[in-house]
């Protein structure tokens, strides 16, 4: 009698600990990082970033072997002045929080960038890859996936990967108004509504860009957060056709022969030659004497005659050029360029970039050199009328390998735990 009744309470006991830890499971499943999946139909490819923290100490040029860009796009695309001497070799800190520009294709039918190729070296492991050295933005599985491995615990030395990196288009525009858009990786301190005052939009607008049904994010998410943005009306056969360029910053474009900066405080893309421009094509306007950016303003009675010379698009290493002359209201003003920052040497909090660190001053207060980016005769350019509003999809991140999801590897390792418990005591029903 007392041995059944030992027995029967050991079950009581097992079916109790099964329904907690069944519980637990759930609980573990319900709250994996997730991310925003764009579906698409076409080869067609778009201007995106990533929002990257760095690891270790890096320089400039490091960061952008890892995700196969140009070093000088990085540094604009974040407004740090580029007239420092030996840029490229500037050593960012670790930390520091910076936006990489990348080329966003349609993949398997869906939005990601796949031009990232890393070579791995002896300490490598699919999940330090994921987690360390590119910060969450993918899962050791994606990379998996991605690379056909099927003994994740086996990387040859110097083995090329190809990275799989979340992104998205959306038409370029947001609210139909144009839009680039960062992939932001969740951190432990963020709120949705700090994130939303960071880039200057709403918790209601990242919810339906991310489809979100409730404005609560865990650490690990991967959402879309669209950026205001200056967006060019290039010709289609151009080879910057899409170029967008977020409010705040600069990209450069045309071979490194022409600069195209957004803002502050407008949506006017304005291009003009860049700074370091070498063996560039014409940038002249013809049947005229103004060269790339340069406008003439009179003013007459009937308002103020506007001549200007503004950027078309680079066609066959040919810079495109047009003349065009209209009248407006009053003179334009001098054009309004972003503020520019020095290369980085400490992480400093930023909330013009993002609630993780962000590249700022030294913090000794003295102001930045003149920055060769600036010139001294200017004028605005118009916008691009932008087109329809972005979807968002939410996307739990294990099921599948296409999407931008971060897998959460504490919860991995709980869950097998779990599960292995779980086996032990259905087991223990059958003695």
């Amino acid at each position: 009698m007392a041995a059944r009744a030992l027995n029967s309470a050991h079950r009581a006991l097992n079916s109790f600990l099964f329904v907690v830890l069944a519980s637990f499971l759930a609980n573990i499943a319900f709250v994996t990082a997730k991310s925003t999946i764009e579906p698409c139909s076409n080869a067609d490819s778009c201007n995106a970033l990533l929002g990257y923290t760095l690891y270790t100490d890096l320089k400039v040029s490091e960061v952008a072997s890892l995700f196969q860009v140009d070093p000088i796009s990085i540094l604009t695309a974040n407004a740090i002045d580029v007239s420092y001497p030996d840029v490229e070799n500037h050593i960012l800190p670790s930390k520091l929080f910076i936006k990489i520009p990348i080329s966003c294709s349609c993949v398997d039918g869906i939005r990601k960038s796949v031009s990232t190729r890393y070579k791995t070296r002896p300490s490598d492991t699919l999940l330090s890859i994921a987690d360390t050295i590119y910060a969450g933005l993918v899962s050791s599985d994606q990379i998996r996936e991605a690379n056909s491995i099927s003994d994740p615990s086996v990387l040859d030395v110097g083995q090329t990967l190809v990275v799989p990196l979340p992104c998205t288009c959306f038409n370029g525009t947001d609210n139909s108004l144009p839009a680039i858009y960062l992939s932001y990786v969740v951190q432990v301190e963020d709120t949705l509504t700090g994130i939303a005052v960071r880039y200057s939009t709403t918790i209601t607008d990242l919810m339906n860009v991310n489809a979100m049904g409730n404005p609560s994010i865990k650490a690990g998410d991967i959402l879309a957060v669209p950026l205001s943005a200056c967006a060019s009306k290039f010709p289609r056969y151009s080879s910057d056709f899409g170029l967008i360029v977020p409010n705040g910053s600069y990209a450069i474009t045309a071979s490194h022969c022409v600069q195209c900066s957004c803002g502050p405080g407008n949506r006017n893309l304005y291009c003009m030659p860049a700074p370091f421009a070498v063996s560039c094509s014409s940038m002249q306007c013809r049947n005229s004497n103004l060269m790339l950016g340069n406008y003439t303003a009179q003013q007459s009675s009937a308002g103020c005659n506007v001549t200007s010379c503004s950027y078309g698009g680079f066609v066959n290493g040919t810079i495109l050029t047009t003349l065009s002359s209209n009248l407006q209201p009053r003179c334009p003003g001098p054009q309004q360029f972003p503020p520019l920052k020095a290369p980085p040497t400490t992480v400093i909090r930023d909330s013009n970039f993002a609630p993780a660190p962000a590249p700022q001053s030294d913090g000794t207060g003295s102001p930045a050199p003149r920055s060769g980016l600036i010139p001294s005769s200017i004028g605005s350019l118009p916008g691009l009328p932008p087109a329809s509003g972005p979807v968002g999809t939410g996307f739990s991140s294990p099921s599948s390998s296409s999407s931008s999801s971060l897998a959460n590897p504490l919860g991995s390792i709980l869950a097998a735990l779990m599960l292995f418990m779980v086996a032990y005591f259905l087991t223990s029903f059958s003695l």
